[in-house]
């Protein structure tokens, strides 16, 4: 057996929790390719929300899901994942059924930007209401730049601190690797 790298097992997790007609977010747009599997897996009778602070990350996402003919679905918002709360749709208050997170910066883009951990963590709080019962949230974390291991303790901290009665917390991570791998923290609503 080999054990799954961390984006493909992020992907085993969205589809555990994701069916046609479910709601869901992607917190950080990026190139667009988690944005466009949530809009697959919700089908065109789902609804994705995606939110970026870059322009670059909104426009790359939106070609790619226009390209494979899955934008109807799909709202995209430049804005930081911390007004979450303020672009949800009231109806989809306690029913989102995933959200995803790639923390730090955009691939391929100006790495001086990157997420905070403030508006990270504020994010998080705001999606684990927004879940429904049986909800995930997967955050893919990236210690391997300064900012990073900032955000990556600041987040973990936070994630290790949930009343284990509410939520199940995952930690999925390669341990004997070098150059300080990105791992994922996924928490379940229970």
């Amino acid at each position: 057996m080999t054990l799954q790298r961390i984006l493909p097992f992020t992907r085993t997790l969205l589809e555990s929790a994701l069916t046609k007609g479910d709601i869901a977010i992607d917190g950080t747009c990026g190139n667009g390719h988690d944005t466009l599997f949530l809009a697959e897996s919700v089908g065109k009778s789902g609804k994705v929300y995606g939110f970026d602070i870059q322009q670059d990350a909104i426009k790359s996402t939106e070609k790619r899901l226009i390209d494979a003919e899955q934008s109807s679905q799909v709202s995209l918002f430049h804005d930081s994942h911390a007004a979450i709360n303020h672009k949800i749709h009231p109806k989809h208050a306690g029913n989102v059924s995933a959200a995803i997170f790639n923390l730090g910066y955009l691939p391929g883009g100006d790495k001086s930007i990157v997420t905070k951990p403030e508006e990270t963590i504020q994010a998080v709080t705001d999606i684990l209401q927004l879940l429904r019962s049986g909800g995930l949230l997967i955050l893919v974390i990236y210690p391997g730049h300064p900012e990073g291991k900032i955000e990556s303790e600041k987040v973990t901290e936070y994630a290790t601190s949930l009343n284990q009665s509410d939520y199940q917390v995952l930690k999925y991570q390669f341990i004997n690797q070098i150059n300080d791998p990105p791992y994922i923290v996924a928490i379940s609503k229970k």
